[in-house]
This record gives structure tokens, C-alpha cells and sequence, in this order.
């Protein structure tokens, strides 16, 4: 199990660490460009990340809606439910994706929201040709996720980056675009990324993308099943969104303007933390979706215990790098201002205790964001997050005037901490998910005289291993008080096992007839 958390978290963490890479980059660029002032245009590029940054989040529902469904479809072996998905996926994204018909009242109103100016305004209307293909990009790396399939994402990513940097650059300065020439690079990156998607599913699944069956696509109950999932994940990411905004609003209201910096440096390196938990947490995703899928409860059980054994380990690695190495770290992100560094670090001092504790307090909530979207059970999610965002602003506004920023943090670390214990909670301490993969009932091994037991604890006539997708029920005339149905078992997992009683007629019966044919 642990091989196989690796196997998907390894990959996810590469994809996410390349998202700050690209940043970095397209930064270095911006302030090459040479023939006016390099500041104004390191801060449109900024601006402008910021508008489609909320675009592309808004949008991420698709990825994690897609995933769940997707690895629940694949851990059951029904194909052509995961050729509905990608289709509906596709579909959204599409309808997403025609935002760009309105990119100028879209773009006047986000210029006028950021204070931009005509250089940012240069960058959006380049970049805005992107946004259709980084939509269906999110609905895809959803669907490679579902799919058991990391490594697709972590390459596409990677091309995407090579491609992103040496277009900008080419644009930028051979063609003499400026920063608009970033945006056109974003563009080609993202459409080679949708096209190498598209070739990667046609040569690895093949025998998973079936003749689209168009009455499956538009079926209304997994479409509502698909929009209930998007639009309690909608719900969660807008919380998450106000309390980031606020938190960077909060810092930039403080008295003393050294604050903003010193939250927003403190903050780079929570993120740092996040890129790492959030690729188990991303592994915990396809994996639970798979075993609750295929009924597989044992190894339901495994993989959630194992993803928790992973998520603190991290945190506690974290825990000591902050610990030991938080002035060298700092110092990193205030070389280019030598003069303010020792203050920013002298102030960040006061702070640091609610970094080093936020690894442990947010490990958790990853990690059950991540079982959650597999188990789909996303309004757990929505109502644990809506909480979590009351709170932490009721605990900021009582607080505030009393321990000023102290209380901004504190406010920050209990939002973290009480997602995750919420949604622990919430699911009967995870009873309600194991539940859902078929409960937690350990495995035996095969009986030797062929009794084939089911969820009621005593004979099911039926085969387990019969047509794919059946759910028969128990067909031995001496049971026919048996109604639970016994679960669908895929080849490629064990059946879960129950004791059988042992005054069980039906079992006695057969039990005999062994006896006697092996004497």
C-alpha cells in the first residue's frame, strides 16, 4: 500500500512545485525586459497572475470533482462510466471556456478591481486565449488522477513549464511583445498541454475509453450527482478564497507596513509545506475513490491509515526544518532588499511559533480534503469548510484588538485545524466512509468447503464471481430472510470475509456433503 501512495504522491508533488517554477520564471523575464521601468513591470505581471489565479481557482472544482468520480468508476471496472466522465468533463470545461466571449467586460472589470494599468491589461488580453485550455487541463490531470495515473500530469506539467519559459522568451524578445509576449507563451504551453493529454489517453487507455454512449453522458443521474460534487466543492473553494484575501487585506491594514511583508514571506512558507502534503493528500484522493469503488474495505482501510502515517510525517519534517533553518529560509525570500532584511527577520521572529505549528494543525486537513473528494462526499467538505471560515473570522475580529497580528495567525491556524477535525468528525470518525467502501471487515481466507457467505452473515447461493456489475442476492431456500445484497468483488481484490455461525444449517449441509464425497 505504501508503494502505491508513493507511486501517486511522488508525482503530484513534482506537478505542484512546478506551479512556483513557472513563477519564477516568468518574474526573471519580466524584469529583463529592459526599455522602461523594471519594477512597473514585475508588479503588472503580478497583477495579472492574480486576476487569472482567481479565474483558474474558481475553476478547480473541475479537477477534483472529476477525480473522485473517475477512480469510483475505475476502482467498480465500469468502463464506459469513465468514458461518460471524461466526456462530461470535456463538456463543462468547454462551456467554462467560453468565458473568453466576454473577455473585455471581464477584463475592464479586473483591470479596475487590481488597480491595474495598460500593462496589465496587455498581459490579460494575451493570456485570456489560455484560459479554455487550462480549464480542460484541469478536468483532464482530474481524470489521469481518477485513473490511478500521475505521472501523465507531472510530464504534461513539465512540458508545459519548458515550453512556457522558451516561448516567453522567445516572444518577449525576438518578437518584441514585452509582457504581452508572456501571456502568448502561457497559451502555446497550455494548448501543447491539452493536445499531449489527448495523445496519452488514446495510447494508454484504450481499453477504458469505449464508444461514447451519449444517452450514458447525459443521463441525469450521475449528471446530478457531478453537479451536487462541483457545486459543494464551488462553495468550499469561494471560503478559501475569502480567507486568503483577507488574511493578505488584514496584513496590509496593520499599523506597522513591515507586517504585510513579514505575513506574506511567513505565509510562502506554509505554501512550501502544502505543495508536499497536498501530493499524498492528492494520492489519498484516487486511491479512496478506487477501493470504494471496487467494495475493497480492507484495503480502504489500509491506504487511509497509511495516507495518515505519510501526511505527519511530512508535517514533522517540516516541523524540523522550520525549527532549525527558518532564519536561513527567510533570508532567502529578502535578498534583493539587504538594508530591511535583518528587520524583516527580526519581526518575522515574533511570529514563527504559528509556522512551526501549522504543519501538525494542517497536515489533517489535507489529507481529509483528499479521502473526501474520493468517497464524493463533498458536503462534508462544504459544511466543515463554512464553519471553519466563521470561525476563523470571529476569532480574528474578538481578538485583533487585543493581540493585533497574533490574532490574525491564531485565527489562521484554528481555520486549518478545525477543517480537518470537522470533517473527521462529521463521518462518525471515518465510519461513514469505510462504510462506504464496504466496511471495514477484515479479510479471511477462502473456505476450504466453497461457502461463499453473504453481508448477513450467513449463505449466499450466488457466485461472487459472476458478471460484472451484479449484485445478487442470497438464493438458498433456507435463507430467504436474507436481503442485504452481497457486494460486487473485482477480480483483482479478495472478497470480504464474515463469520459464519456456526449452527448455520445451510452451512452444515454443505460442510457434510464434502466430508462424505472426500471419504
Amino acid at each position: 500500500m505504501n508503494r502505491e501512495i508513493l507511486r501517486l504522491a511522488l508525482p503530484n508533488i513534482v506537478s505542484n512545485i512546478t506551479v512556483p517554477v513557472m513563477g519564477i520564471a516568468s518574474t526573471m523575464i519580466a524584469g529583463n525586459l529592459g526599455g522602461g521601468d523594471t519594477t512597473r513591470a514585475i508588479g503588472s505581471l503580478a497583477v495579472g497572475v492574480s486576476i487569472f489565479n482567481f479565474i483558474y481557482w474558481n475553476c478547480s472544482f473541475l479537477r477534483m470533482g472529476t477525480s473522485g468520480l473517475t477512480a469510483q468508476a475505475y476502482g467498480a471496472k465500469n468502463h464506459r462510466e469513465c468514458t461518460a466522465t471524461l466526456a462530461r468533463t470535456l463538456l463543462v470545461a468547454a462551456v467554462l471556456g467560453a468565458l473568453i466571449l466576454l473577455q473585455y467586460p471581464l477584463g475592464q472589470t479586473a483591470i479596475w478591481a487590481m488597480n491595474g494599468d495598460e500593462l496589465v491589461a496587455e498581459y490579460f488580453y494575451a493570456r485570456i486565449w489560455a484560459v479554455p485550455a487550462g480549464i480542460m487541463l484541469f478536468g483532464l490531470n482530474g481524470w489521469f488522477i481518477g485513473m490511478q495515473n500521475a505521472r501523465i500530469p507531472m510530464w504534461i506539467a513539465i512540458l508545459q513549464n519548458v515550453v512556457h519559459v522558451g516561448c516567453s522568451w522567445f516572444f518577449a524578445f525576438r518578437c518584441g511583445m514585452g509582457i504581452a509576449g508572456i501571456g502568448y507563451g502561457s497559451v502555446v504551453a497550455q494548448y501543447l498541454g491539452v493536445a499531449l493529454a489527448a495523445v496519452l489517453i488514446v495510447a494508454n487507455y484504450r481499453e477504458f475509453i469505449t464508444r461514447i454512449d451519449w444517452s450514458a453522458v447525459f443521463d441525469m443521474r450521475p449528471i446530478r450527482r457531478f453537479l451536487v460534487v462541483n457545486r459543494d466543492i464551488i462553495v468550499r473553494t469561494l471560503c478559501i478564497v475569502a480567507v486568503y484575501t483577507f488574511f493578505t487585506g488584514a496584513s496590509a491594514r496593520m499599523e506597522d507596513r513591515t507586517l504585510l511583508a513579514v505575513n506574506t514571506i511567513l505565509l510562502q512558507l506554509f505554501t512550501l509545506f502544502s505543495y508536499m502534503t497536498d501530493g499524498f493528500a492528492q494520492a489519498a484522493e484516487a486511491l479512496t475513490g478506487r477501493f470504494i469503488g471496487a467494495r475493497d474495505g480492507r484495503s480502504l482501510h489500509r491506504c487511509i491509515r497509511n495516507s495518515i502515517f505519510w501526511s505527519l510525517a511530512v508535517a514533522a519534517v517540516f516541523v524540523g526544518i522550520y525549527l532549525v533553518w527558518w532564519r536561513d529560509l527567510l533570508h532567502v525570500f529578502t535578498l534583493n532588499s539587504p538594508e530591511s532584511s535583518a528587520y524583516i527577520i527580526a519581526t518575522a521572529g515574533d511570529y514563527i511559533g504559528w509556522i512551526i505549528a501549522i504543519p501538525i494543525a494542517s497536515s489533517l486537513p489535507f489529507l481529509m480534503d483528499g479521502i473526501m473528494v474520493g468517497a464524493t462526499r463533498t458536503r462534508v467538505m462544504r459544511d466543515s469548510m463554512i464553519l471553519s471560515t466563521i470561525i476563523y473570522f470571529a476569532i480574528f475580529f474578538a481578538f485583533s484588538p487585543l493581540i493585533g497580528n497574533n490574532a490574525l495567525w491564531c485565527a489562521f491556524l484554528l481555520y486549518m485545524l478545525l477543517r480537518g477535525v470537522l470533517q473527521y468528525f462529521m463521518t462518525h470518525r471515518l465510519k461513514d466512509i469505510y462504510r462506504k467502501g464496504g466496511g471495514a471487515t477484515p479479510y479471511y481466507p477462502p473456505d476450504p468447503y466453497g461457502i461463499r457467505p453473504c453481508e448477513s452473515s450467513c449463505i449466499a447461493g450466488a457466485d461472487l464471481s459472476g458478471q460484472e456489475g451484479a449484485i445478487p442476492s442470497c438464493s438458498v431456500p433456507a435463507h430467504r430472510n436474507c436481503e442485504r445484497p452481497i457486494p460486487t468483488v473485482s477480480s483483482e481484490s479478495f472478497p470480504v470475509r464474515t463469520h459464519l455461525p456456526s449452527d448455520c444449517p445451510a452451512h452444515k449441509a454443505r460442510r457434510s456433503r464434502h466430508t462424505s464425497r472426500s471419504s
